[in-house]
């Protein structure tokens, strides 16, 4: 599975999260740079995880309009395991 995370500078111990739950792909933006409001989804893309402490409104507003283009899921969170495990959790049930 791919995931896209947006926010936060560094994914630190959130990467090895990911891939512990089977994200092989995982592609990071930090959404603070003035070109990350072109950002295209990749098509390959099953989750975007846009990290709701890191990231300004109208990157959030972009990240909701270009999701709908895709088949990706969209998940807000806050950037702690403790808070990722719950939507994560929630992810893989709505899979099944």
């Amino acid at each position: 599975m791919s995931v896209l995370v947006v926010g936060g500078d560094k994914l630190g111990n959130i990467k090895d999260y990911l891939k512990d739950r089977g994200f092989m792909k995982i592609n990071h933006v930090t959404g603070r740079k003035k070109g990350d409001l072109k950002l295209e989804i990749p098509a390959d893309t099953d989750l975007v995880l846009v990290l709701t402490d890191f990231i300004g409104h109208q990157m959030t507003k972009t990240i909701k309009e270009r999701s709908k283009l895709t088949n990706a899921k969209i998940m807000y969170s806050r950037r702690a395991i403790s808070h990722l495990e719950q939507n994560i959790k929630e992810f893989f049930d709505s899979k099944n």
